[in-house]
């Protein structure tokens, strides 16, 4: 019986391996072509404060990040695109751009120097920092959707590892053939 599971998995392996793109294709958001988009404040390494995923759509969260930023400073585009959107929500300035892939970056509070549907290039500058921030007016707020959701910026940074599934301890490896034929303990 193991002969024929590792028979056909070395089969499905050869013919997969010959019609599939590289595993690099795979591996997230930021491809092995792609180039890792830029800080649009200053040159940060960890954020003022971390993107926190919300349990449920409507539940509190932080869906972003905020980057040290004091009000006048440029704001850079973090990669290239195409403006999406500028203007006030509640009482911030806020400026958006669409990225490809279905990628969209917002910022805020960002008083924008350049107009919806404007294509735009990495590093561009594309505002100033404004005032009215959440984090007392010494930060801008960056976030990024993909499809609509909210994800983690630092996905495009470098500064998110990804995740490794660990082998079964070897332990419970030797009881996995017993479990799947029912003769676990009871």
């Amino acid at each position: 019986m193991a002969a024929v599971g590792a028979a056909v998995l070395f089969a499905g392996s050869a013919t997969s391996a010959s019609s599939s793109p590289p595993a690099a294709a795979h591996r997230g958001p930021a491809l092995a072509a792609e180039p890792a988009w830029i800080w649009p404040v200053g040159t940060i390494g960890h954020p003022l404060r971390p993107f926190e995923a919300p349990a449920t759509a409507y539940a509190a969260g932080h869906r972003g990040v905020d980057l040290v930023a004091q009000p006048g400073m440029p704001v850079r585009s973090p990669a290239a695109g195409v403006v999406s959107f500028v203007g006030v929500v509640v009482d911030r300035p806020v400026l958006s751009i669409r990225h490809g892939e279905d990628l969209l970056s917002s910022m805020e509070p960002v008083t924008a120097t350049v107009v919806e549907g404007e294509r735009v290039i990495a590093g561009q500058v594309v505002g100033v920092v404004a005032t009215g921030a959440h984090c007392s007016g010494s930060c801008v707020h960056l976030g990024v959707r993909r499809h609509g959701q909210y994800i983690s910026p630092m996905l495009f940074f470098g500064g998110v590892e990804r995740a490794v599934l660990l082998p079964l301890a070897p332990e419970r490896v030797a009881l996995a053939p017993i479990q799947a034929r029912g003769w676990a303990s009871r």
